[in-house]
């Protein structure tokens, strides 16, 4: 990759920034609480868009939806993984609180989680696509006592045949399939579930979790990988040579995925329109985490690991009664438990005590930033087999990556510098006062959090799991052995 290369690759992050620090008076509902709508997509990270600089990806619906928005340019995945985040996502706890820290993981029914509290305050809520928090078979019923709260259900533990996938709903054990590719399917559900309930008297909140563009890649439908050609896709600079070509194979199909969620973004928002309720409607596009394609020498399908493409997520808001419809850029970081808190704060909902993330809704409501927030994510026991499958803490700041392994400090980025994260600047004395600085920071949230930071085995016993020899939990046959948190003591 050439210097010449870099400089395309990082320039319209400068270009669009530039124009989105407009303010405007904020204006509150008077009436009605906000309609909510979250999209979730899989593995979708931040540096693939658009309006974030990338070179490649088409995704212009999304870029147009980045200029009437705040764009968190700073959202952390907690732990960047399927279930941690998701769980997460539902209670507003971190993984080291819920257990929640592996993959097909039971989320506790004691748990608060999301539609509950937002079902109690009024609200129909509703549930399409992946779920990946009941830690039964993949492809079995969740019956409706595990949903967590959502009445409107049509949903899958995880299917990621995304041209035959499966859901279930209502009380019916029935499996039942998504017509051709899934994210259409499930974007029209969604569009019908806006119209239905754009009619009701109460506001309602809607989940769309989108499993694409999460690998297989080339599973995209025909006409957006035909946008794409291989040969021409340029990486960035931390994708060493011996992995390019398999990395330019791989985002082909993983930009054809963005590109057909881009499409379905745009129908969406043209339904909202539709339907009259743009104004008091929370709309809200994000990812649990990221893919590494490459970057750092880590396989292209990998996540898990701390740097920036696995744990950078995109994070649009767009809330035009509050916020008007001028775009922002947002240098405040967000982790994941911060978001169900919010999305409260943003409705004046009570926040239950058992939330641990932070309300951001004043400064979304006031127009403002935090320049001095910083936020955690971390892995606290790995399941990959790779050079950095290693348990870690991370602290994010708007300017500085932190990473501190269970060995000891780590990482060290200035992301506005260092956008690739190429520069380890542990190795450069003149930064211990900021490494010190962090560090400081980074303990005084983990003893907030009540995280002791131990080994990944340390948490396995504590929440009482079997495991297989990396780390994951363990099949017979087909069949996940269910697993769900509980505390046991160390001695």
């Amino acid at each position: 990759m050439t210097n010449k290369s870099y400089i395309f690759f990082a320039l319209p992050i400068l270009f669009i920034g530039s124009g989105w620090f407009q303010t405007t008076k904020a204006h509150y509902p008077k009436r009605q609480k906000p309609n909510i709508i979250y999209i979730l997509t899989d593995q979708w990270r931040a540096s693939a868009m658009g309006y974030s600089g990338d070179p490649n990806v088409k995704t212009p619906n999304i870029d147009a939806l980045a200029k009437s928005s705040l764009n968190f340019k700073n959202a952390v995945s907690v732990t960047p993984v399927c279930t941690p985040y998701r769980a997460a996502l539902m209670t507003g706890r971190y993984p080291t609180s819920t257990g929640m820290f592996l993959n097909d993981l039971h989320l506790p029914d004691e748990e608060l989680c999301v539609a509950e509290v937002f079902g109690k305050a009024g609200y129909n809520t509703g549930y399409i696509g992946k779920w990946h928090l009941d830690g039964n078979e993949r492809f079995s019923f969740i019956p409706i006592e595990k949903r967590q709260g959502f009445d409107y259900w049509k949903a899958a533990e995880c299917d990621h045949n995304y041209n035959h996938s499966h859901y279930y709903t209502g009380n019916s054990g029935e499996k039942m399939f998504w017509n051709g590719y899934d994210v259409f399917d499930q974007t029209k559900d969604a569009q019908q579930y806006i119209r239905t309930q754009s009619k009701s008297s109460k506001p309602f909140i809607l989940f769309v979790a989108f499993g694409a563009p999460h690998f297989p890649h080339q599973t995209a439908p025909k006409e957006y990988l035909d946008l794409y050609n291989e040969n021409t896709i340029l990486l960035p600079p931390n994708v060493p040579e011996s992995l390019q070509q398999n990395a330019k194979k791989e985002a082909k199909g993983y930009y054809a995925h963005c590109s057909a969620i881009d499409k379905s973004i745009a129908e969406i928002l043209s339904t909202i329109d539709e339907e009259g309720i743009r104004e008091n409607t929370v709309f809200i596009l994000t990812s649990d985490h990221g893919e590494m394609l490459g970057s750092q020498g880590v396989d292209p399908k990998l996540k898990q690991v701390p740097f920036a493409e696995s744990a950078n997520v995109p994070f649009i808001l767009r809330y035009p009664a509050v916020t008007g419809n001028i775009g922002r850029l947002v240098q405040m970081p967000v982790t994941t438990p911060d978001i169900f808190p919010t999305l409260l704060g943003l409705a004046n909902i009570p926040i239950p005590k058992s939330c641990e993330g932070d309300d951001l809704s004043s400064f979304i409501r006031r127009n403002q930033d935090d320049p001095h927030r910083a936020v955690l994510y971390m892995n606290i026991s790995p399941f990959i087999k790779q050079e950095y499958a290693i348990a870690y803490r991370a602290i994010k700041t708007n300017q500085y990556t932190y990473i501190r392994s269970i060995n000891g400090p780590w990482f060290l980025f200035d992301d506005n510098k260092d956008p690739f994260q190429m520069n380890n600047l542990l190795t450069n004395k003149s930064f211990d006062k900021i490494r010190k600085i962090l560090d400081t920071r980074l303990y005084k949230l983990l003893k907030k959090n009540g995280d002791e930071f131990q080994t990944g085995a340390f948490y396995l016993k504590k929440w009482g799991y079997h495991t297989n020899s990396d780390g994951s939990i363990p099949y017979i046959g087909d069949k996940l052995i269910q697993q769900t948190p509980k505390k046991i003591t160390i001695n």
